[in-house]
């Protein structure tokens, strides 16, 4: 009797599919929105987050549908709405700031591409364009969740361990590190009180770029050491940002309101750009695989016949 053939067999397990680094880093992204709206208000009615999180799918389901004649997976979308959603605080309760800002986010996936890949985060090209082109009328979520230390311990605790799920704990561990440094150092350069410093750090701005902006696949260097690299860039120029500002230099005043969604806004395409084009001159440049096809051995002349004419 033929045995029935087992309808999971080669399947994924449910509980495999859950723990998967992409089901995590969708489970981390609700659980700051949930404690963020629950605890503080942060989205101030889900009326926001329904309007951004409609634009994305709906801007990523119909230029997925018409450019690649298929829908794209969505949780892009929900990532980038839940995130501008938090993030985003227009003046004057203004509505249009989400919805351009969704997008704007979702369609420089399909426009802002060098070799197949899109070189901006999509949340963080959409907030930081907001900012730079409507600095009026857009502001950024600072301090509205205030820096409670056990709120902040659950999403620093879980943010870690999904990281490491993920295999990219070595690039949030190197910003936040890099960026402790430095604010010691801002502090100690201008005689600022350290805590102070390092309060931003606990803010939502925050725990968006260090769990998904920088971490994202799509929009991260191929290695390694280049990905640890790219953050330690970003962390220095977010510093200088930060420095220039407490100098009240005039030029980096744009800047002020997002120092680290605007130093990622700067640095990661060109960090991307450049390791898509080395990649590109290396594959190009690479000798040829083929090989040529090894010489018959010639039979040796006591051989019998047969042994000649067998198969090579």
């Amino acid at each position: 009797m033929t045995p029935m053939p087992d309808p999971g067999a080669g399947q994924p397990s449910r509980l495999a599919a859950l723990t998967s680094p992409k089901s995590l880093i969708t489970f981390l992204i609700t659980v700051i929105l949930v404690v963020g709206e629950a605890r503080y208000g942060a989205l101030g009615g889900f009326e926001k987050l329904a309007l951004t999180l409609g634009t994305c799918v709906l801007v990523e389901a119909g230029l997925g549908y018409f450019l690649l004649g298929r829908v794209p997976p969505l949780q892009s979308a929900y990532i980038s709405g839940v995130s501008l959603s938090l993030l985003l605080r227009p003046t004057g309760g203004l509505a249009w700031p989400f919805v351009v800002g969704a997008a704007l986010a979702i369609g420089s996936k399909y426009v802002l591409r060098y070799r197949g890949r899109h070189l901006w985060n999509p949340s963080n090209l959409g907030i930081a364009l907001l900012l730079l082109l409507a600095p009026n009328r857009v502001a950024i979520l600072s301090h509205e969740l205030g820096n409670d230390l056990v709120v902040n311990a659950v999403i620093w605790g879980l943010g870690l361990l999904i990281a490491a799920r993920a295999r990219v704990l070595h690039v949030s561990a190197t910003y936040a590190l890099a960026f402790v440094t430095l604010a010691a150092g801002r502090a100690w350069l201008l005689g600022a009180p350290l805590l102070a410093e390092l309060a931003p750090i606990t803010g939502p701005m925050y725990q968006l770029l260090v769990f998904f902006m920088l971490t994202d696949p799509r929009t991260t260097v191929r290695s390694r050491r280049g990905r640890i690299l790219t953050v330690l860039v970003v962390a220095l120029v977010e510093a200088g940002i930060r420095l220039g500002n407490d100098l009240e230099v005039a030029a980096l005043a744009p800047l002020a309101p997002a120092p680290p969604i605007l130093a990622l806004f700067v640095v990661g395409p060109i960090a991307l750009y450049v390791d898509l084009l080395l990649a590109a001159r290396a594959s190009a440049a690479a000798p040829s695989r083929e090989v040529a096809p090894a010489p018959r051995a010639e039979p040796a002349a006591d051989a019998p016949a047969a042994s000649r004419g067998g198969a090579s």
